[in-house]
């Protein structure tokens, strides 16, 4: 596996993680800082990726075959440099479609930036072999580019394997929403995901005592978020800054329902990697999304839950009980789909299988 990394020390280095050697080659750094610097960080980064490979134990290295994810966009260089090297396939696991999102939520707009961006997104789609989007509605996406009909565009669902269940130093019996059913949101709190609309929840359900909400994460609008609740008095909602991964299992057997939240002007679909984490853990899942996503269909048709696209704080309230009377009158039948569900249609070992089958079929 190859990342990159600010924090080398020299041009690149080598580890083992569980088994699998990590090469790790020195870039600028890109993450936490400010969306101007980042950007040029992750221009450059392929570039300095390519030099500082020249210089490491794997450079004469032959492979059989590419894998990459985006995000990032800018992979495509490195990518195109390696898969010249090796003459071999390549497979682009695709879970964001940017910048057409970004351009949806108004975060840029179609200037310079935009169209830079989309030069790197258009190179990164022309040097795969097959492309892997998480989600059905994605595929209407690439009906309107005419260069890609030649491609093998598919759906690859998100995975995630299973942790066991081990110590969280969070300890929900000693917060204010102890004893309460407790909605857990677990991830980035930025503009991505509406958070809004949870707030707007909360508030609905400030006279059920019997229910808490608890947000662990961290994102843009983390801070914003804390002094909104406190300014509308919602005592229900405590905020905690984000914990190790090996720790969520521990923590998501303390709760009883997963919160995702998406915002409306979304145009592309995603299938949120706590979602996969909600279903893994045995929690139903409560979903406000943008029109025509794919958890739409897929929550009510497997009953792992409740999904709207309707924001009114009435219908929230209504459907945030619904599922609370629900996970009360079944006795654990919800908690044994959501967690089959994860098994069968989100396990590692199925996306394996799909990516290498088309490899083969690409050579």
């Amino acid at each position: 596996m190859i990342t990159a990394d600010s924090r080398v020390q020299g041009s690149s280095d080598i580890a083992e993680l569980d088994g699998i050697r990590v090469l790790r080659l020195k870039t600028l750094e890109h993450k936490n800082i400010g969306v101007i610097r980042r950007a040029i960080a992750e221009i450059f980064m392929p570039f300095f990726m390519i030099r500082n490979f020249r210089k490491s134990a794997f450079k004469t290295t032959q492979w059989d075959a590419l894998v990459w994810y985006s995000p990032t966009i800018f992979l495509g260089p490195f990518i195109y440099y390696l898969k010249r090297r090796n003459a071999c396939p390549s497979y682009l696991i695709l879970r964001d479609i940017f910048p057409a999102w970004a351009l949806d939520l108004g975060l840029i707009r179609k200037g310079f930036a935009y169209y830079l961006f989309r030069i790197f997104e258009r190179f990164q789609y022309s040097i795969a072999d097959c492309i892997g989007v998480q989600a059905i509605g994605n595929l209407d996406y690439f009906k309107s580019w005419p260069s890609l009909t030649q491609k093998r565009i598919e759906v690859l669902q998100n995975w995630l394997t299973p942790r066991p269940i081990s110590y969280c130093n969070i300890d929900i019996s000693t917060l204010p929403i102890a004893n309460r059913k407790i909605f857990i949101y677990a991830g980035n709190m930025g503009i991505a995901q509406g958070m809004g609309d949870l707030l707007i929840l909360a508030e609905a359900l400030l006279d059920r005592i019997d229910i808490g909400f608890l947000f662990i994460g961290r994102g843009s609008d983390m801070e914003l978020l804390k002094l909104d609740a406190s300014n509308r008095g919602l005592v229900n909602i405590v905020f905690l800054e984000e914990i190790n991964a090996e720790q969520i299992p521990g923590l998501y057997a303390q709760c009883h329902v997963g919160l995702i939240a998406l915002d409306p002007r979304h145009k592309t679909h995603n299938i949120p990697g706590k979602f996969l984490s909600y279903l893994q853990s045995g929690l139903p899942v409560m979903a406000i999304v943008n029109h025509g996503n794919d958890l739409l269909l897929m929550i009510e048709k497997y009953q792992i839950g409740r999904v709207t696209t309707d924001r009114s704080q009435k219908n929230l309230k209504l459907i945030a009980e619904s599922i609370i009377e629900e996970i009360s009158l079944h006795d654990g039948k919800t908690n044994t789909r959501c967690k089959n569900l994860a098994a069968t249609l989100f396990s590692t070992q199925a996306a394996v299988e799909q990516i290498v089958k088309m490899l083969n079929f690409s050579k």
